[in-house]
């Protein structure tokens, strides 16, 4: 199949869009990525990029085409008007780049925001081919989680564009199966949505067979792992909660891999807490580094904030702490929360809850090492039975073939 893979977001940016690409290719599709200038998190456009715009135009022998892009800033007004120019040069440019080119389906990773969907449904019209939409991320829902729009109007004419976008596409995916309701909301085709769930990213392990240097080895201290973005939604207020409980103990740190939006206040406030001992921030890394950092871990933390969408969601890291088998501490609500407790992968606590948080730490250490290396097999057990990148890949494929042919009749 020739597939166009439509996301404001991709290589040298860190997503699993980028792993998806190739799994795609590697399985005999043509594959093209229209996607914006690379800026995530930073909100800066990348040095490289600048410097030589055409040495990201190919990516692992996928074409990769780039629209205009203004960068995302550190302001909420900068972010908005990154979604705005992405969702109109895509829909303007990328068309003109793409003029020459056929394709039989149409793919789109939405993690935010829901304006990739326009793109999308100009290039549907002008290819006539199928669009299937990939929902990571739900609107408007998350703009008010995330205290980003608080007025209610605009959150009633967000939700009209995405009834607009989800009207148009063919095929929505949703990555959580509590996301499926909440789509039908917007949408009322039951036909036309389907659960899809993220799966690990995919690490070659032989590039590690050594924890990352930047961090000291100390095998007397309790280590507890956070890798990713460092935003809104991650809830970081609660966790430096926990580790202010826990500050006093000398056998226990929290690393911190990771940047983003709230990094800057991360750190003043662990200064302010007085949790320099304690709280490590490593800054940002390459993919291909995370499993070096985890071998630091005697648990890895996932933790999002106490709103109802984030309840229903399944956070894109936990696939990934699931693959490492090792124990996972987590601060969640809904869906993930119960993704660990069925599979005796970790501690939930209520999100939002340092205190709870805290005990569970207290609670993981004070469990023999054979018990934690219980609760990492089964973490691992589920991350192959349910997130298995081989068979989400190829059930992505089987989907877009099925589209093509419902096309056809």
């Amino acid at each position: 199949m020739k597939i166009l893979i439509v996301t404001q977001y991709f290589w040298p940016e860190e997503f699993r869009i980028n792993d998806l690409v190739v799994g795609l290719s590697d399985r005999g599709h043509q594959v093209t990525v229209l996607t914006g200038r690379p800026n995530y998190p930073t909100g800066k456009v990348f040095e490289g990029y600048r410097k030589n715009p055409s040495a990201y135009s190919d990516y692992h022998g996928i074409p990769v085409v780039r629209v205009p892009m203004l960068a995302r800033g550190s302001s909420a007004i900068t972010l908005l008007l990154n979604y705005i120019s992405f969702a109109f040069f895509g829909s303007i440019v990328g068309p003109l780049k793409l003029r020459r080119m056929k394709f039989d389906a149409i793919f789109v990773f939405e993690p935010s925001p829901i304006s990739v969907g326009f793109p999308s449904l100009v290039l549907r019209a002008l290819k006539k081919a199928p669009v299937a939409f990939w929902v990571l991320d739900l609107w408007p829902e998350s703009l008010e989680a995330t205290g980003v729009v608080r007025s209610k109007f605009i959150l009633k004419q967000v939700g009209k564009i995405v009834k607009f976008i989800y009207d148009r596409c063919d095929l929505i995916l949703a990555q959580s199966r509590s996301f499926i309701p909440e789509i039908q909301r917007f949408n009322q085709s039951p036909n036309k949505i389907a659960y899809f769930p993220s799966w690990a990213d995919k690490t070659d392990r032989a590039l590690t067979d050594s924890p990352a240097p930047e961090i000291s080895v100390d095998r007397g201290k309790f280590s507890i792992v956070f890798t990713g973005n460092i935003g809104e939604a991650q809830d970081f207020g609660a966790i430096l909660d926990a580790a202010e409980r826990l500050k006093d103990r000398k056998d226990v740190r929290w690393i911190v891999v990771g940047d983003g939006r709230m990094a800057s206040w991360v750190r003043e406030q662990v200064g302010r807490r007085q949790l320099n001992h304690c709280v490590l921030l490593a800054g940002r890394f390459p993919l291909e580094r995370m499993r070096s950092f985890y071998m630091h871990a005697d648990a890895l933390l996932v933790s999002l904030k106490p709103e109802p969408i984030f309840a229903m969601t399944i956070p894109g890291k936990l696939q990934s702490y699931l693959a490492e088998g090792l124990p996972i501490l987590a601060m969640l609500n809904g869906e993930g929360a119960e993704v660990i407790r069925r599979a005796g992968a970790g501690f939930a606590s209520p999100a939002g809850n340092g205190a709870a948080l805290a005990e569970a730490v207290l609670r993981m250490m004070g469990m023999s090492k054979e018990a934690r290396s219980e609760m990492g097999r089964r973490a691992k057990e589920l991350s192959d039975a349910e997130f298995d990148r081989e068979r989400r890949i190829d059930e992505l494929g089987r989907l877009l073939e099925n589209l093509l042919v419902a096309r056809a009749f």
